[in-house]
């Protein structure tokens, strides 16, 4: 997850100890989703898992597997799992500037809930928070 992580500049890098710590024990629940094909992985996403809301933490696809709705199917996946949870909304956040994945986000439902400004860094930069409805399903 790492190397593919490391390949996809607007993906969210974590150190090897922060993802050692996702599933840790002790850790909040989370899910991982994995595309592949064959030996070849597509890509992933991981999502915190609470009983009313689940958060999309981290959506990575390499360039050149964009644009073929790996994204997409796997963000479609952690909703019907959140709904089948029981869940009442998925949130994200995405870096402002990153159109493709907003456009993405927006075609799914995922509609804007507020910002956090100065969340990210190398560039600072705002991040959006977006929320799904599960009642939209």
């Amino acid at each position: 997850m790492r190397a593919l992580e490391a390949q996809a500049e607007t993906a969210a890098h974590w150190s090897a100890r922060e993802y050692d710590a996702l599933f840790a024990p002790d850790a909040p629940r989370r899910v991982a989703l994995v595309a592949a094909e064959g030996d070849e992985v597509r890509g992933f996403v991981i999502a915190r898992c609470g009983p009313d809301e689940w958060e999309i933490e981290n959506v990575v696809v390499p360039p050149e597997n964009r644009r073929l709705g790996i994204g997409g199917e796997l963000v479609r996946r952690v909703l019907q799992a959140a709904q089948d949870a029981g869940a009442a909304a998925v949130l994200l956040e995405v870096r402002e500037s990153n159109a493709a994945a907003r456009q993405l986000y927006e075609r799914l439902g995922f509609a804007e809930a507020g910002r956090r400004p100065g969340y990210y860094r190398v560039p600072v930069e705002d991040a959006l928070l977006l929320r799904f409805s599960i009642y939209n399903m």
